[in-house]
């Protein structure tokens, strides 16, 4: 730790930004990381390696334009290139909200799987009250305080699946291969989209330089990569787990194999782990779009518009896991949105960095700074168009 940051203060920080690893770890990562580890054992940490390493570059660059400017990515995209038409700002709102009340609804049902795992109370009584409980900490907490509230609940969701995935390992040395050598099996390319893509979001780019106003630089990099690395070392133990599991997947199977192998607390480690990384992703979710809003349309917190825009993205969710089907369409459309998104706002976020009117110079991005954004730039562009054409396709 620094040495002018104490254990109290860095503790803080830790907690505040895991908000950013409650965003990126929710049942679609959950469901994407046992599959992998399912069809492809630990061949694949590589790319979570690499996600885990993107995500602290940019969420780093992301907060770290607010501390220097005092203004947010959005305010500085809305500033620089919405001063004549809100055309731009209006579309990532746009893009993010959608994509945020799509996976609202994978959330809420992914919480609710698990909990029915763990309680087996029907599935909307349990809604209910996932939505209820999501919606009164939202409307009654401050940014802050909901995510150190987060954190809590993110470590415990990783001392879950830490255990279960302890269990799992018994190659040591091809474990730590598969963290740092890339390596692509025969029909693994998608997987490998996904586990990126489930952890490099853009709507988290917009979270994190939204709450980042008022930190210290030394404390947010200190909180943004451990909160962040904490979050990817969660995504590979679930990737972990999932080598145990065979047959087709289902959140059951995997419930019912991990209690068959190792007893029944490890099907219960894991329900509790799917029901916090819904539950986590529920209430950050309507809050991403809530801070984008505020950032790109200047939406006060206090606002009427601010609560709306979280109100209904959560409604979204509510209402489809009250009917209990997956909105496929809708995540299909925000799959393309998404697609699109993550490049330009990287792409954004890039030309902010090295803004020489914007920043100080020892704000701005380094040689090696830059040269590591170019690369998660070229390669979120490439996923990007990569799920554009699995769409259409």
């Amino acid at each position: 730790m620094p040495k002018s940051l104490s254990f109290r203060a860095g503790l803080g920080s830790v907690l505040f930004w895991s908000v950013i690893s409650a965003a990126f770890i929710g049942p679609g990562t959950v469901t994407t990381c046992s599959m992998a580890g399912s069809q492809y054992g630990f061949s694949l940490l590589w790319a979570l390696t690499f996600s885990t390493l993107g995500t602290i570059l940019l969420q780093e660059a992301a907060a770290r334009i607010t501390i220097a400017s005092g203004r947010s990515l959005g305010e500085i995209i809305s500033d620089t290139y919405g001063l004549r038409s809100k055309a731009l700002p209006l579309f990532l709102f746009g893009a993010v909200s959608l994509g945020c009340a799509a996976y609202q609804a994978g959330n809420i049902l992914g919480a609710v799987a698990g909990l029915a795992l763990l309680t087996h109370l029907p599935a909307w009584v349990l809604t209910i009250a996932v939505g209820v409980v999501s919606t009164a900490l939202l409307w009654a907490g401050s940014t802050g305080g909901i995510a150190k509230f987060l954190g809590m609940v993110v470590g415990l969701m990783g001392i879950a699946f830490a255990y279960v995935a302890a269990q799992a390992v018994t190659d040591t040395p091809a474990l730590l291969t598969s963290l740092v050598v890339p390596t692509l099996p025969d029909g693994s390319l998608v997987l490998v989209i996904g586990l990126i893509g489930t952890t490099i979001v853009p709507y988290n780019l917009f979270l994190g330089s939204g709450i980042g106003d008022g930190q210290q630089l030394a404390e947010m990099r200190w909180g943004i990569g451990l909160a962040v690395a904490i979050g990817g070392g969660i995504s590979m133990a679930i990737l972990l787990a999932g080598t145990l599991v065979t047959g087709s997947f289902s959140f059951e199977n995997v419930a019912q194999t991990l209690s068959s192998r190792m007893g029944s607390w490890a099907g219960s480690f894991f329900a509790f782990g799917l029901f916090a990384a819904g539950f986590t992703s529920a209430l950050t979710a309507p809050l991403a779009a809530a801070v984008t809003a505020k950032s790109l349309l200047g939406w006060p917190e206090t606002s009427t518009a601010y609560r709306a825009v979280w109100l209904v993205v959560m409604g979204v969710g509510l209402v489809f896991g009250l009917l209990g089907v997956k909105p496929v369409p809708v995540i299909v459309l925000a799959q393309a949105a998404n697609g699109l998104l993550l490049p330009i706002v990287a792409i954004f976020l890039l030309l902010a960095v090295n803004n020489r009117k914007l920043l100080p110079a020892e704000y701005r991005n380094s040689v090696w700074q830059n040269l590591a954004m170019g690369l998660v730039v070229a390669i979120t562009a490439f996923l990007g168009l990569r799920n554009l054409w699995l769409v259409f396709a």
